[in-house]
Order: C-alpha cells, then structure tokens, then sequence
C-alpha cells in the first residue's frame, strides 16, 4: 500500500505537544535545544506548560509544529518507517521538507522563523480576518468574495474539502463575503480565531522578507515526492520548491487537489504526523476509501513501528 506522510499547520497545535517525546527521547531534548538556540526563547517550556494564548502567537505556533512535526519524523525514520510521498498543508509543508530532506532542520527552522516572525508582523501592520464556509461550491465563493469586494480585500485562502472553503482579507470585506456565502446557501459560516489573513495579498511583507531569506538556505533535490500548496502538483526541482515557498504565503492553499492528485497517483494510506486531527478530518471528507493514520506521540509511534 503507497503511503504519504502529511504534516499539519497552524490551528493542530495543543498545550503539551511534544511533552513524552522529550521525556522519552534524547534526540527530542536535543532537537528543542536547537530551537532554543535559533528562536532565543524556550519553546518546549511553552509546547509543554502553555498557556495556549501563548502558544497560538504565529511566531510560537509555527515553529513549535514545525520542531514537533519534525522530531516525530526522525523517530519514525530511525524505525524504518517507509513512505512513498509527502504533503503539509500551510506551515505543515516545510516540515513535510524536512521530512525528505531536502533541507536540514536547523535550516527548515531558520525559514520557519523568518517566516512566522514576518508574518505575525504583516497581520499587526494589515488586520485582517479570515472564516470557514462550509457545503457552498466554490463558484458561488468566489462569486460573494467579488460581491464583497466593494469593502476591501477578499480571497479564497483555503480549499480543504470539497465542503471547506477558507476566505481571507479585510474585515469589513470578510465580513461582508460571509452574509454573501450565506444568502448564496452555505450551510455554516464562521469566522476564525487568527492573528492576520493569511494566504492573501494583506501577507506581502512575509513574502519580502522570505524572498530575501530563502537562497540563504541549502535545499537539496528531493528523492520523493512532494506535492505542494500553491499548484497541488508534485516537484522535484529545486528552484520550484523556493517559489513554492514564497508563493504560498499569499496564495491559496489547494489541499483538496493535493489529497486527489495524491490519490490518482496511488497513495492509499495518508500518516499525520504532528499534533491533532486536522488533516485527516479533512481527508476523510476527500476520500472516504484512504487508510489514516495519525502519530503525535510515544504510543502512536509504537503503534505505527510495530504494524
């Protein structure tokens, strides 16, 4: 059975993730050491105690999945766990990365820090919003997202499920798309608990600064397949990988087209590997025939080694 490993984003993080694998694990201890060194502050104190205030400040949450995601990988990879491709969606596509090496993780933290530090900033310095609609078409998404444009900016970031559109921009405009969305029949519309729209124009400053940061960083060609955020597509270049990456910050993120390109490729079982539920949920609703699967702590990796 072809498996991928997928790496969740922002929104899958949990006071006390990483908390047994520290206690259990040296390589944990030293991965987090690491991040202290690179972050200059303590994240597994903030992973493990909290608070969850705290811990969902886009430059905390970003790192902190991207470390955790990243120790669970290496454990499975001493195990000999073997997988055939990867995803991540959002911030879960540089852990995703290092999960095939394609950079170290010293230098998939570096970006990762760039990248949080830069975006939390843009969504101080350009507040925005985003929401959730749930059963609209996306025709009819983008059709309140232009209606709604006569108050600001307002974008798809999202594509989750063929049920889960995520929109963002300004709020008077996000706002304003989600009484459209309504009107037009969505089912649910929610606005989300974020620090700034993200994966919209309202992030150019992030993606400034990740243009200059990146050809810092050594990235390797990978020798599995990748799919990415922006195009859904698998990558194998290099010079694709960092325009990926930079692209993504404002752009949105295809995950229902990755878990079907994905599937029409031959994955069967999809692994998350990090903090929560997210992913599979949405996978679920993709393709209710795929094997998932999560790992998030000692007893999951046991169980994943031990099949």
């Amino acid at each position: 059975m072809k498996t991928a490993l997928v790496f969740p984003g922002q929104a899958s993080q949990q006071v006390g993730m990483g908390k047994d694998l520290y206690q259990n694990y040296d390589i944990a201890k030293k991965m987090f050491k690491i991040a202290e060194d690179i972050l200059k502050f303590d994240l597994a104190q903030i992973c493990f105690e909290g608070p969850i205030s705290k811990l969902t400040q886009t430059k905390i949450t970003q790192p902190a999945l991207y470390v955790v995601s990243s120790i669970i990988t290496y454990i499975l990879k001493e195990q000999s766990i073997k997988f055939d491709a990867v995803a991540g969606h959002s911030l879960g596509e540089y852990s995703a990365l290092y999960s095939i090496d394609v950079f170290s993780f010293e230098d998939g933290l570096k970006l990762v820090k760039e990248r949080s530090e830069s975006m939390q900033y843009a969504g101080e310095q350009n507040p925005g919003t985003m929401a959730a609609i749930i059963k609209l078409d996306r025709d009819k998404i983008l059709e309140a997202c232009e209606n709604a444009s006569q108050f600001g900016l307002v974008k798809i970031a999202n594509i989750n499920s063929p049920n889960q559109i995520v929109i963002s921009g300004e709020k008077d405009a996000v706002q304003s798309a989600m009484k459209y969305a309504k009107d037009l029949g969505a089912k649910i519309v929610v606005e989300l608990e974020v620090s700034g729209a993200f994966h919209s124009p309202l992030m150019k400053y992030a993606t400034k600064v990740l243009t200059e940061t990146i050809n810092t960083v050594s990235f390797k060609k990978p020798k599995i397949p990748i799919y990415g955020n922006v195009d859904a597509q698998s990558c194998n270049s290099i010079p694709k990988l960092k325009e990926n990456l930079i692209k993504q910050i404002e752009n949105p993120v295809l995950w229902l087209d990755t878990i079907n390109n994905m599937r029409n490729d031959g994955i069967e079982r999809f692994i998350e590997v990090g903090p929560g539920k997210v992913l599979r949920g949405l996978i679920k609703r993709i393709d209710p025939g795929s094997t998932l699967e999560g790992v998030s702590n000692i007893s999951d990796i046991e169980r994943i080694t031990n099949e």
